[in-house]
């Protein structure tokens, strides 16, 4: 949550995540190609990062649901955009991961245009949020990310993930490299997000970004 809210208005707002999440999320559809994406009837916020992030973990420990979203041991499985209902206001949106080394140019290709063409395309998508590592330095993947972010026009917010499995100075390091990074980019928002998927760390303030875009 930005800074420049006082306490009340981030009590507010924490309360308002928790209730926003505490009502039924459910699966609804999968796109693989551009063609198959769902009507845009409601807002919409997505989550994307590298293959192997925790994107499902997070999705699943945001949502307070273990099986919401697919975790697999092989990276680089999700190979299409799933979408979550999450009540008549908002749509949860997993993208592909990217940069899985052992995945075919034509597939890499193929997941590149499909996240490009997403995001220059829906009109109601409101952020995306873009996971990073803890334990990993960032990669070239995760700045070609925020490159076709930039261009997409889409703001994104950076959200740090497994900080329990980092110590504290790795941690304040990776912390301070991520808000340098997000400096850089125009559809950065200035504000990196600490979470972990398994000690719950983080989730109330993700959740309360998340219920703020609600207005």
């Amino acid at each position: 949550m930005s800074e420049a809210r006082d306490d009340g208005e981030r009590a507010a707002l924490i309360e308002a995540g928790r209730l926003l999440f505490a009502r039924p999320c459910t699966f609804f559809y999968a796109a693989q190609k551009l063609d198959q994406l769902p009507p845009t009837d409601k807002l919409e916020i997505a989550f994307c990062g590298r293959s192997n992030v925790g994107k499902s973990s997070l999705v699943n420990a945001l949502t307070g649901q273990n099986a919401l979203a697919r975790v697999s041991n092989t990276p680089g499985r999700t190979r299409q955009l799933n979408f979550f209902d999450l009540g008549e206001r908002m749509t949860l949106v997993d993208m592909p991961g990217y940069g899985y080394a052992q995945a075919a140019k034509s597939v890499k290709a193929d997941w590149q245009g499909l996240m490009f063409g997403f995001l220059r395309g829906r009109p109601t998508l409101r952020r995306v949020f873009l996971l990073l590592d803890a334990r990993v330095e960032t990669k070239a993947a995760d700045n070609a990310a925020m490159k076709l972010l930039d261009e997409a026009a889409v703001t994104f917010q950076i959200v740090i993930t497994k900080a329990d499995d980092c110590k504290p100075a790795r941690l304040a390091a990776r912390q301070e490299e991520a808000a340098a990074i997000a400096r850089k980019h125009i559809a950065a928002h200035p504000l990196v997000l600490t979470t972990s998927s398994e000690t719950g760390v983080g989730m109330p303030e993700l959740r309360a970004e998340i219920a703020a875009l609600l207005g």
